[in-house]
């Protein structure tokens, strides 16, 4: 039996801080073919995430493909805004309710800006508390995707309820901007700011800064673009990399490989990619999460 994938747009009530909400159930686990954890690189959108993970198995993350332990990171997590991919475990169907959340949501339901908790994974309770287990105590507890969703909207509106906050309006339009691909110094002009105090506004709202913001957008763009039947040059040339090295130097960095190798891997969703421990790049730079235990070996995180 296949799995189910609800997915939902918020109620207007939400739609200031929710993008998407969506709602999964596994079908029946598969047999694992070899001991080791499965794992894919989870590819960059821009926004952060809210999830609970309803089933027994946590998430877990990993630094590189020469860590065979990674750490667990818990059931309810905020997964902040991310410039580069992060590598996690998928060795078990898990049930899962959670939200794409929009710039601002930061502020709004966690109480912090949105750069805080950008490049991370960050457990719920350590924002939540102890609301945190009720949450999961109560999403848990219900039967269908659709009634957690349900759960979950309501959740999310009485956290809004208790923390109105709008946008400012010169990022509202420095956002708009840069999804639309504006060279950010018009927007900085535009804005009336300096360049210093325009980042970091936007920083506090978006979690990345407006250059950082605009790549990952620019990465989105050519995912949606076909990438298993046309070019890489003419997808390059269209959206406008500087030369093809640019282009593949930028996609290694983003999504950690090849242009190619993502191309063979063809993932059945465009961000969730399955990777072979021998060809997936290091998590490094910026798409490692900040906040991950170290020990004396940067190989092996507790």
């Amino acid at each position: 039996m296949a799995g189910m994938l609800l997915t939902r747009i918020p109620p207007p009530s939400l739609r200031s801080v929710v993008r998407s909400m969506w709602a999964a159930e596994p079908g029946p686990a598969a047999p694992l073919a070899h001991p080791a954890p499965r794992r894919e690189h989870v590819l960059p959108t821009g926004d952060m995430h809210l999830v609970f993970r309803l089933s027994d198995t946590p998430l877990r993350l990993f630094a590189d493909p020469d860590d065979s332990t990674g750490w667990t990171v818990g059931h309810a997590i905020v997964g902040g805004a991310r410039s580069a991919f992060y590598a996690r475990e998928v060795a078990a169907p898990t049930a899962s309710v959670g939200a794409q959340l929009r710039p601002g949501a930061a502020w709004v339901l966690f109480g912090m800006p949105a750069s805080a908790l950008a490049e991370r994974h960050t457990p719920l309770d350590a924002l939540w508390g102890t609301a945190t287990g009720d949450a999961l105590d109560l999403l848990q507890g219900l039967p269908t995707p659709s009634a957690r969703l349900d759960a979950l909207e309501a959740l999310l509106v009485r956290r809004l309820a208790q923390r109105p906050h709008a946008l400012h309006p010169a990022i509202a339009q420095g956002l708009r901007g840069v999804a639309d691909g504006i060279p950010v110094r018009k927007l900085v002009r535009a804005s009336g700011y300096s360049h210093r105090h325009f980042a970091a506004l936007f920083k506090e709202a978006a979690g990345l800064a407006p250059k950082r913001l605009q790549r990952v957008l620019r990465f989105q763009r050519l995912l949606a673009t076909a990438p298993g039947t046309v070019p890489w040059a003419e997808l390059a040339l269209a959206l406008d990399y500087s030369d093809q090295s640019h282009f593949i130097r930028e996609f290694g960095d983003i999504a950690g490989m090849s242009p190619e190798t993502y191309r063979r891997a063809a993932p059945s969703a465009a961000n969730h990619v399955p990777v072979d421990r021998s060809t997936s790049s290091k998590t490094a730079g910026p798409g490692q999460d900040q906040n991950r235990p170290h020990t004396a070996s940067s190989r092996t995180p507790a």
